[in-house]
């Protein structure tokens, strides 16, 4: 049995809904592209027929992805997290002293990682390192150029 997948309500959602665009929306598209990739003849040298397929290919992947991880998800409920300790669909206000800046990651499940604004996952060295710490507490990351200490200056609810 695979490994439960963390994720917010918001995750959760984001992830049904594309489940459910690719099922009834994408999947009728490729099956139409592929109909009409047939009728252009010749399969064996028939590009946009290989090119229907590879897409069909693809969206039939992702959608038994997003099937095996909705099967093994657990949702956090943010309204039941201690609102003094840094977990999954918190937002943390942290102080990076090498850098001598704050720095806000909210902390999500590693399906809903987006480094560019700022959504660790709880997978990774700086959410790993985050997760359970309470204000005023130093988080030490492993990093290549060494050891980073975060000291955690707010903890929040994320929505």
């Amino acid at each position: 049995m695979a490994k439960p997948m963390v994720l917010t309500a918001e995750g959760l959602k984001k992830m049904t809904d594309e489940l459910d665009y690719l099922k009834n929306i994408k999947r009728v598209e490729v099956k139409e592209n592929l109909a009409i990739a047939r009728s252009f003849g010749d399969l064996s040298e028939n590009s946009e027929y290989d090119e229907a397929k590879n897409e069909q290919a693809k969206v039939e992947t992702r959608i038994n992805e997003l099937e095996e991880i909705l099967k093994n998800v657990v949702v956090i409920n943010e309204n039941e997290l201690a609102d003094d300790i840094a977990n999954v669909g918190m937002t943390v206000k942290v102080y990076d002293e090498e850098f001598d800046e704050e720095v806000e990651y909210n902390i999500v499940g590693s399906n809903e990682a987006d480094p560019l604004k700022n959504n660790i996952s709880d997978q990774s060295p700086i959410g790993m390192a985050i997760i359970g710490k309470h204000v005023d507490e130093i988080a030490e990351v492993e990093a290549p150029s060494g050891i980073i200490k975060l000291k955690i200056l707010e903890i929040k609810r994320k929505s």
